[in-house]
């Protein structure tokens, strides 16, 4: 855990700007120069909780029509994230599992690719996190948190649609929507 050279840098690098690509190519065999996935999640989401955790970081208290504090349950998320992106990689491949079951990778490779999105999604909520930071306990976190939600849906397609460069984008498009569904639906069933 203790042990980082230079590949930390190369993952970050390749995770944005060819993100798709290399996780295939560390799948493939080529991980000399790669930071192992599980170390660099656990890592980027020790980073955020600490993050998180020591500056603070509170929603505004408001009241849904339900009457369900929804400040409260996203309290709770948002100094949980780094536990919750954990528990949520092995859902998120069961989603593209399914949703590319036709492509040829197994459940473990389907697994180091969730692992890196993850990695890359705490690497984006650690660079946008001063906007947390200055928007901390007011309504428009919620703003914020649907941003930053929206940036992670488009990483996800962006990786995705390099990940499997040998079907359409159209098509790589829909199945990655369709895995996003079934992870919504296998983390409703969780909870």
């Amino acid at each position: 855990m203790l042990h980082f050279d230079i590949g930390i840098l190369y993952s970050v690098k390749q995770l944005f700007t060819r993100p798709g690509h290399s996780i295939r190519e560390f799948i493939e065999g080529k991980r000399v120069r790669h930071f192992k996935p599980i170390s660099l999640v656990l890592l980027m989401a020790t980073l955020y909780g600490f993050l998180y955790h020591y500056y603070n970081i509170r929603f505004s208290n408001t009241t849904s029509g339900t009457g369900v504090d929804s400040a409260e349950f996203n309290n709770w998320m948002g100094s949980h994230y780094a536990w919750v992106t954990l528990l949520t990689i092995p859902l998120y491949t069961i989603g593209t599992k399914i949703a590319f079951k036709k492509q040829r990778y197994n459940l473990v490779e389907y697994f180091i690719l969730n692992t890196y999105i993850a990695s890359q999604r705490l690497i984006v909520h650690i660079a946008l996190f001063p906007l947390l930071y200055f928007y901390n306990g007011t309504s428009t976190m919620r703003t914020i948190t649907l941003i930053i939600y929206i940036i992670d849906t488009v990483f996800i397609f962006w990786v995705n649609g390099q990940f499997f460069n040998n079907l359409s984008l159209k098509r790589t498009f829909l199945l990655t929507l369709l895995g996003q569904l079934l992870f919504l639906i296998s983390l409703t069933i969780t909870i």
